[in-house]
């Protein structure tokens, strides 16, 4: 094997035949070789998110609407125009949370604050853990209904 950064491995793939590169810390891969070396994946994380439950949520209810009589396909919709409105800078992720997410966090501006691997659901974890400081999720589906996360640290 040539000389990678240290934390990488060089593999090859079974499908294609062509070397790949594995971050024997996050067990993340890429085609691209690298040139930094690898580092390990955050221990905690923070953000905010914007929750839109609806009605198979866990809990079909929040601070701003008992029940919740929605949709899930309602829901995704109402989310996606929150988000568009993000993208397009006509609201920040701050005043959308705090307006309409259905979690309390929303005295907050949707902060989560710091946490880590297993203090969330895990298609949220995962979600977070994936994105970098700054970026903003797409639609996340989980037991408390769907969100969108703005990973801040």
């Amino acid at each position: 094997m040539s000389d990678l950064p240290s934390g990488w491995e060089e593999r090859t793939s079974r499908s294609t035949g062509q070397s790949y590169f594995l971050n024997q810390f996050t067990k993340q891969s890429q085609w691209d070789r690298p040139t930094e070396p690898a580092s390990a994946a955050p221990s905690q994380v923070r953000a905010s998110h914007l929750l839109v439950k609806h009605k198979d949520s866990r809990r079909p209810a929040s601070w701003r609407e008992d029940p919740i009589t929605r949709s899930k396909e309602d829901a995704l919709e109402i989310l996606a125009g929150y988000r568009k409105r993000i993208v397009n800078k006509e609201a920040t992720f701050e005043e959308l949370a705090g307006q309409f997410s259905d979690c309390s966090s929303a005295k907050k501006g949707g902060d989560l604050g710091m946490f880590g691997p297993g203090q969330m659901q895990k298609p949220f974890e995962e979600a977070t853990f994936a994105l970098q400081v700054g970026e903003m999720s797409e639609a996340v589906d989980t037991d408390s209904g769907v969100h969108i996360i703005l990973r801040t640290k």
